[in-house]
């Protein structure tokens, strides 16, 4: 049976904290599915197609076999995204014990939900802990430097991004 992870996030923006939870899951799965999750009620930073090309561009760069990781879009909830992928799996990367009590109830309650998925939690890698999409959102959002939590390139489109809309 081929085993699928399934990984959630609004990756707005994509940062090294969750390409690093992606460069691992795919060495445990044959195959991960990344859900961006698009909320109609949430303005996104990002719009999710841009998301959606910065994380297929990092994958190349990333040299990650094509057959093993796809992108989807999803706006319901985690469980049935994960399930309409045939995923077995939900992961999610913690970087402190905030998370963990978080990401715990949030398995729990997916568990309740859907029972034959499994959460699988994998701790953020050393240097990357302090990485969050919302401090690069504010960090940004007033000029400063961000090259140090996201690629080049996802930097360049978020200095786009904000040039625009001013």
């Amino acid at each position: 049976m081929e085993r699928i992870g399934f990984y959630p996030g609004s990756f707005d923006p994509v940062t090294f904290g969750h390409l690093d939870v992606i460069e691992r899951s795919v060495k445990l799965f044959d195959k991960l599915i990344v859900g961006v999750g698009v909320h109609h009620g949430k303005t996104p930073f990002l719009p999710p197609d841009v998301r959606i090309q910065l994380l297929r561009n990092q994958f190349k760069t990333m040299k990650l076999k094509a057959e093993s990781i796809d992108i989807s879009t999803f706006d319901g909830l985690t469980v049935d995204a994960a399930q309409s992928h045939g995923a077995q799996f939900i992961v999610r990367g913690l970087r402190d014990s905030t998370d963990f009590d978080y990401e715990m109830q949030m398995a729990g309650t997916n568990s309740q939900m859907m029972g034959s998925i499994d959460t699988v939690f994998l701790p953020a890698s050393t240097g990357l802990r302090h990485i969050a999409a919302k401090f690069v959102r504010q960090i940004a959002n007033m000029g400063g430097e961000i090259t140090s939590f996201v690629p080049d390139e996802v930097a360049r489109e978020i200095k786009r991004s904000l040039s625009r809309n001013k």
